[in-house]
């Protein structure tokens, strides 16, 4: 994914993103409704960009008379898809526009990757948008909705696009509720009601999601509260927390990312993630290898990470001396896989970082995947 620029202009466009445990609580609908008071109550020009009702009628009539920019045809394939329309928006140039299904992928050839890029482009245009995205989508909490529904979450938008927002709304509702309007089939169609039940919509996992999404709305609010206080000078400047995280190019490195991420997010502070690697390192002549780590850099910076690459002879020093420099105060480390005559023989970088660098926070990470149902 491409790098999400966090740099707001005075006239970008507000962003508002409603956020929900899962499907079927009401974030589409509850969008809708917004979007039509405005229109009527305040007189604000708003268009309809992209809207998924999903068949159901009650949030279909929600649409009312609010007018449909069309929808873009594209063919893929030999299949033809209908995407958003980003030109005939910056065209009709509303004030508002609203732009279902937040973490979509276009299709191969659209101009954008993701939708989120579309709304950026709409944004940076001027063009205030309304949004909605269910909690599993944010990158940084990929790894825990996947454990707990025991499925694979593909579409993701990073962190620092909801940074970006100037409101968070979180649709919410009981977890009985949630799970009646499935039994009535408002959610899915019957045939797949019991198996949804069985798995995403079990109690346990739906309960994880509502606290995540109410925390994430949370942490939203406090960031905006705490910039308000800094640039109104209403707090004392305090020494910036640091957090590093240690790539390598082993298989389940992301798990790392998004711990680093949500650390920093949590901290709101900026982060590093810093690869080491040795002179003509033979384990860096794998294609394999080489892809894996430009890829887990890429992800870093789309979570808003500062990338560092150094080369030194031992990994252990490249990073204590980074640390230090640098200040950090908190690091992710992997767990290594590595046997303990292994870590006899040769040392442990984590050991070693332990033994020389004080007063810091560590915490490591299994990098170890699991197999996973894909959904």
């Amino acid at each position: 994914m491409p790098e999400v620029k966090l740099e707001r202009r005075a006239q970008e466009g507000k962003l508002r993103i409603y956020i929900g445990a899962a499907p079927g609580v009401g974030k589409t609908y509850d969008m809708l409704n917004d979007a039509w008071r405005m229109m009527h109550q305040e007189g604000i020009d708003v268009v309809i960009g992209f809207v998924e009702p999903h068949g159901r009628p009650e949030t279909s009539a929600r649409i009312r008379d609010l007018e449909i920019i069309p929808q873009r045809v594209v063919q893929y394939r030999d299949v033809k898809f209908k995407e958003l329309d980003v030109d005939a928006i910056l065209a009709r140039k509303p004030h508002t526009v609203l732009v279902d299904e937040l973490a979509h992928t276009n299709v191969p050839g659209s101009r954008n990757q993701k939708r989120y890029e579309d709304v950026l482009e709409l944004l940076e245009a001027g063009i205030n948008v309304m949004t909605a995205v269910n909690i599993q989508h944010l990158e940084t909490l990929n790894d825990a909705v996947s454990r707990s529904a025991n499925t694979e979450i593909r579409e993701t938008v990073p962190d620092s696009f909801f940074k970006r927002a100037d409101e968070v709304v979180n649709v919410d509702v009981t977890v009985t509720e949630l799970r009646n309007r499935l039994r009535q089939g408002k959610i899915y169609a019957a045939d797949k009601v019991e198996k949804a039940l069985a798995n995403f919509f079990r109690i346990g996992n739906l309960n994880l999601l509502r606290e995540l999404a109410l925390r994430t709305t949370a942490e939203q609010v406090s960031r905006r509260e705490s910039e308000y206080r800094r640039t109104q000078g209403l707090e004392q400047a305090t020494v910036p927390e640091k957090v590093m995280v240690c790539l390598s190019p082993r298989p389940g490195t992301e798990k790392l990312i998004r711990v680093g991420a949500r650390i920093a997010g949590r901290l709101a502070t900026n982060w590093y993630a810093v690869f080491v690697s040795k002179p003509k390192d033979p384990k860096m002549a794998d294609p394999e290898a080489r892809h894996r780590i430009e890829e887990y850099e890429r992800m870093a910076r789309d979570l808003g990470a500062t990338v560092v690459k150094l080369e030194d002879k031992n990994v252990s020093d490249a990073l204590i001396r980074f640390a230090q420099q640098e200040s950090i105060s908190h690091v992710v480390f992997g767990q290594s896989a590595r046997s303990r005559w292994e870590i006899l023989l040769r040392g442990s970088t984590l050991n070693r970082f332990l033994a020389e660098v004080r007063d810091v926070t560590v915490q490591v990470v299994p990098t170890q995947k699991s197999a996973r149902r894909s959904a």
